[in-house]
């Protein structure tokens, strides 16, 4: 019998180009690893509510969401990190002081500080999602998985001295907000713990900076031709663009096809 694999895809630039389509070659070789036994998952920044459209369109159940803070194998919670409210808290304050809005995630819902801001506008809008509803204080009803800072790259190291949170930018006017120890690679660590399956034999697909630790601690880092120059970097193996069968070619480059 052949060793179990496994390989994690991340969305943004990745399974998705640049129009936030899924390229019809892309859903084919996701189905083809599938027909020859080889595990497929998404390990992404996105809240799950944000992608339903993608899993249901790829047949995948199994996802690290929010940069690690969820993961779910086969429909099921394996491994959960809600952010400390209480540090969470005092993150806000010092935002709010800088009138810097925030906007907060869970698993089914995002919401936003303040209504109207274009930075918000801009960096969500990107993303193809509506502007969030509006509640400042729904971190403190609810658990909340990962939240965002919008502000430029400059202004980001005056929340540095917040040390149970790291700080990852996405977008010229947005950062993610995870715990100090947050990343895709443990969460991918779990679900290989929770699997059995030997780390040499897990690959990854990434593109963008929150994507750097997953590359480098699967087996078989692969980044996207479009990916940032640092994320290429540290990848053992560089693809495509997304727009040009990047992940076609990569998983024949690794053999996975």
């Amino acid at each position: 019998m052949d060793r179990k694999r496994i390989v994690f895809f991340d969305i943004d630039g990745t399974l998705l180009d640049e129009h936030k389509e899924i390229p019809e070659e892309t859903i084919e070789a996701v189905h083809d690893l599938k027909d020859k036994g080889v595990l497929v998952a998404i390990a992404t920044g996105r809240a799950p509510f944000m992608y339903d459209h993608i899993r249901k369109r790829l047949g995948i159940d199994s996802f690290i969401s929010f940069n690690g803070q969820l993961v779910v194998l086969n429909g099921k919670v394996i491994f959960e990190e809600p952010l400390p409210k209480n540090e969470l808290e005092s993150l806000w304050f010092h935002a709010k002081k800088r009138n810097h809005p925030m906007v907060y995630l869970d698993e089914t819902t995002m919401t936003a500080s303040e209504p109207n801001h274009p930075f918000i506008a801009e960096s969500i809008g990107s993303l193809k999602l509506p502007y969030p509803k509006i509640d400042p204080n729904y971190f403190k009803k609810k658990p909340v998985y990962q939240a965002l800072i919008f502000c430029e790259d400059h202004e980001e190291k005056t929340y540095f001295s917040h040390d149970s949170f790291r700080f990852v930018r996405w977008h010229q006017y947005s950062t993610d907000v995870l715990p100090a120890k947050g990343s895709k690679a443990r969460g991918i660590q779990k679900m290989l713990e929770y699997l059995g399956i030997d780390k040499e034999n897990s690959f990854a697909f990434g593109d963008g900076l929150n994507d750097m630790e997953m590359l480098e601690f699967v087996g078989t880092g692969v980044a996207m031709g479009n990916g940032h120059p640092t994320v290429k970097k540290v990848a053992d193996v560089v693809t495509d663009h997304v727009s040009k069968s990047g992940i076609v070619k990569g998983l024949k480059i690794v053999g996975l096809l």
